[in-house]
């Protein structure tokens, strides 16, 4: 094992990062030095936004990708590497926002019906009504529903919604 990844990785348990966030960081600046075939310290600020650019725009990866590898390179240059951090000038990507498609009453109504298992049923109609997430779906209690309104409200336990 490298010097620098050595040194990474004690960085990122400093920090007590998570094993799946340390091992995506550490994918995310070898992928860099193999892309260029030599050491990350030896990479200069252009050719780590020409990466990105190529990330984006030849592997074709998605911005939330894109985002997570942008967050790594950073932290690597600026903390592993001594806190310079115009080593890395990455400036953040613009995230297109697509608005969720709404289905018309009959396609709910197909999508509802092709559901046989009525407990699966009354779980997607909560899920699909509520706007809920799967996470917040398998914490959901009876206390959470609105009796009068048989609608969910919002409880101390579940996640907040994305912006």
């Amino acid at each position: 094992m490298s010097r620098l990844r050595e040194k990474m990785i004690r960085d990122i348990q400093l920090r007590n990062f998570s094993t799946a966030t340390q091992d995506s960081y550490i994918n995310s600046v070898a992928g860099l030095a193999k892309h260029y075939r030599r050491s990350p310290d030896l990479i200069s600020p252009a050719e780590i936004q020409d990466y990105v650019i190529y990330l984006l725009k030849e592997r074709n990866l998605a911005i939330g990708t894109c985002h997570v590898i942008i967050t790594a390179l950073r932290f690597f240059y600026s903390v592993t590497l001594g806190g310079d951090k115009d080593r890395a000038p990455i400036p953040e990507i613009k995230n297109s926002r697509r608005l969720p498609e709404i289905l018309s009453g009959e396609e709910l109504e197909r999508l509802f019906a092709a559901v046989k298992n009525i407990k699966h049923r009354a779980l997607l109609m909560t899920a699909y009504g509520g706007g809920l997430r799967a996470g917040e779906l398998v914490q959901l209690k009876v206390t959470d529903i609105h009796s009068d309104r048989m609608t969910p409200h919002k409880s101390s336990h579940q996640q907040t919604p994305c912006p």
